[in-house]
Formats: C-alpha cells, sequence, structure tokens
C-alpha cells in the first residue's frame, strides 16, 4: 500500500518511485556537507556548491538504480512490484509475493549490489580518464590537501559513497542484501526457510545494536551529526530484524496449519444456470453479501459472481444472462484445499476480496475461507 506521505518522483519501466518528505533532510544536509569540503579543493565556492548538488543527485540515481536492479529481478522471478521508495535512510522496493526456492532469494538479494559494484567501478574508470588512481583516492578520503577540477571531485566521491554502499550492504544481518543472502545460503543448506530467516535476523538485530552503540560513542567523541545518523540506522536495523525473527515464528506456527481446517464448508453458492435476474432477487437481495461463488452440477467451481457484475449487466438489458457466463476468476479467487494458512495469507484473491474458495485437486469446491476464519485460527481479536 503506498503511504501518504509518499510522493510520486516518475515511473521508471512502468515501476512507480515514490519519495517521502525525510528524504528532502538528507538532500540539504549532503549538498551542505559536500559544498563545504568541494570549496576546499575546486577553484571556485559556485563551482563547490553545484559539484555538491550534482553529487547529491547523482548519489540518489545510484540508490534508485541499486533498488532497480532489485525490481527487475523480483518481476523476472514471478512477484509484483508495487514500486521503489526513497526515504531518510536510502531506499527499498516493495513487492507481493513469495520466492520459493535458495538461488531464487539469492539473486532478488544479489542483483541491488550487482548494480552498485558496476557503478561504482564505471565511476573509477571514468575517473581514471581525469587523473591519477592515487589522486581518486586522495579526494575521495576527503583530503583537502588538493586542487582538482569539477569531474575528478564528482566522480572520485561517487565512486567512494557506492563503495561504502556495497560493502554495508553485503555485511551478512538481515535486512541488508548480504543478510538475505546468507540467508539463502542456510536455507539451501538446511531445508528450512524461517530457520535461516531467524538466524540472520538474530545476527542483524546484534548488527543493529553495535551500529547504535557506534553511534552514540561517535557523537559523543567527535561529530553529533554523524552519531545520530548512525544510530537512526542501527535503529532501522534492529527493529527490521526484530520484526523478521517475529515473522519467523508465526510462518512456523501456521506451516502446519491447512486451509481446510479453517475454512466454512458449507457456502451458500449460486447455480451456474442461475439467469442474473433470479440471481439479483434470491441472492443479493435476500442475504446482502457483495459476492457468491458460482458452481455446476457437479459442484465444480466457475468463478466469482460479484454484486457490481450483476447490476452492470442487468442495468445493460440483459437478464437473461446466467451466473455463469458473468462470473469470472481473475486474478484468480481460489486455493487448494491442501494449501497451508502460510501460503493462503500471501495470495491476491484474500488481499483483494477479503476471501477465497477452496477447491480440491479436481476443481469442486468444498468451502470458503474468509479473513474472519484466517483471524480466529491465529487467535486474534475479531477487531484486529
Amino acid at each position: 500500500m503506498q503511504r501518504r506521505d509518499n510522493v510520486q518522483l516518475a515511473r521508471v519501466f512502468g515501476i512507480r518511485v515514490g519519495i517521502e518528505w525525510s528524504w528532502f533532510i538528507v538532500l540539504f544536509v549532503v549538498i551542505f556537507v559536500l559544498r563545504d569540503y568541494f570549496a576546499q579543493i575546486l577553484p571556485s565556492s559556485s563551482q563547490a556548491f553545484i559539484v555538491a548538488v550534482l553529487s547529491t543527485l547523482l548519489f540518489f540515481v545510484s540508490l534508485l538504480a541499486h533498488e532497480l536492479g532489485h525490481a527487475l529481478v523480483a518481476r523476472r522471478l514471478g512477484l509484483q512490484v508495487d514500486g521503489i521508495d526513497l526515504w531518510l535512510l536510502g531506499g527499498f522496493t516493495r513487492t507481493r509475493g513469495e520466492i520459493d526456492t535458495p538461488l531464487g532469494e539469492a539473486s532478488l538479494a544479489a542483483a541491488g549490489p550487482a548494480v552498485t559494484a558496476a557503478i561504482t567501478v564505471l565511476c573509477i574508470l571514468a575517473g581514471l580518464l581525469f587523473t591519477s588512481l592515487r589522486r581518486l583516492v586522495d579526494v575521495a578520503l576527503f583530503n583537502t590537501n588538493l586542487h582538482v577540477s569539477a569531474p575528478v571531485a564528482l566522480l572520485s566521491w561517487l565512486a567512494l559513497i557506492n563503495c561504502f554502499l556495497l560493502v554495508f550492504n553485503l555485511l551478512p544481518a538481515f535486512p541488508l542484501d548480504g543478510g538475505r543472502i546468507a540467508e539463502a545460503f542456510v536455507w539451501r543448506a538446511t531445508g528450512d526457510r524461517n530457520r535461516a530467516a531467524r538466524a540472520t535476523a538474530r545476527t542483524g538485530q546484534a548488527f543493529g545494536l553495535l551500529v547504535m552503540a557506534t553511534g552514540v560513542f561517535v557523537a559523543a567523541r567527535s561529530s553529533w551529526l554523524d552519531g545520530v545518523w548512525l544510530v537512526l540506522i542501527g535503529l532501522f536495523l534492529e527493529q527490521a530484524a526484530r520484526r523478521a525473527v517475529v515473522q519467523s515464528r508465526l510462518a512456523e506456527r501456521l506451516r502446519d496449519v491447512k486451509v481446510t481446517d479453517i475454512m466454512d464448508t458449507h457456502p451458500l453458492t449460486i447455480p451456474g444456470r442461475t439467469p442474473l435476474l433470479d440471481v439479483e432477487e434470491d441472492f443479493f437481495v435476500r442475504h446482502r453479501w457483495p459476492w457468491f461463488a458460482v458452481v455446476d452440477e457437479t459442484g465444480h467451481y466457475l468463478g466469482l459472481l460479484r454484486r457490481e457484475r450483476v447490476t452492470q449487466e442487468l442495468a445493460g438489458g440483459r437478464p437473461a444472462l446466467t451466473a455463469a457466463e458473468a462470473s469470472d476468476d481473475a486474478p484468480p479467487w481460489r486455493i487448494d484445499t491442501s494449501a497451508s494458512l502460510e501460503s493462503l495469507l500471501g495470495s491476491e484473491g484474500l488481499r483483494l476480496l477479503g476471501a477465497v474458495v477452496a477447491v480440491d485437486s479436481e476443481g469442486v469446491l468444498q468451502g470458503v475461507v474468509t479473513l474472519q476464519a484466517i483471524r480466529a485460527a491465529l487467535g486474534a481479536p475479531a477487531g484486529v
């Protein structure tokens, strides 16, 4: 779901790119810091300001490219990509769906770092067209005893920041990409995804606490700005890892619960041959339910019939159209009775409709599963 404080910036390859208000804080802080440094190594303050702005904007372009790497691989793996968001601590890609193999998980996690590595190499190679590698390194390490050209200052800093992000991201701690890659390897070795998720999430919690402690130390001994930044990053990492631990425990708890254990086995259905005029009176007016499953004479599921479709067809002068002809199953509103509750929670039908139809291996309707039934199975209050 799109956040209310998220504004669309652009669409790239059909993927929505949004920014949150916190992104602008980072934008101005980075420009301010770089301007002061570049003013010491470039010929003029105006040139320093321009290079600082370009460096900052290209830094966020590189973050976007990193996330696009994840997004495009996610698409290739069959996930739905809802968008990319840029915010205070960087960027993240919002997807829906599940990766069902360790190789797929590793590929998805490695896509972003691969793009960042390519950007780092390109910046270094481009910088070598203007100066030596030693001078690039000196600029990247904020050596003020230098006088360089604008391209050298720009490319040196971009190479440095992307190299830092690459190394940091590859640390084996969830939710960093390295943590997800490590999770894929543990999953492959143990065959247990939940166990792998908990292992990397625990590492992520410890790493987050370490980053926060480092931030406190830095704030007290040298730079309060750098210290606060580290504390925020550490807090984000620790909380994300903590949520992953909780989710893995929940997934383990749900693994043995099947759809057949929680479905309503006697749902009201509409015979496929029923004309829509009769459907309106006998089902939607009488029972005031927004949709019903449609079945044939043998109980095979044909699709869902929703009230708005009936209203549309009747208004169009087609009262003799049958329920079977007006029903549809797109996106799939069905799930197999043998499916786990864990996979049920990830179904698109449940997200859009609040319920799914349970069918057996032969396509015969066996029941309906609603959100209320799932909440009851999880032991949650009805109002959650």
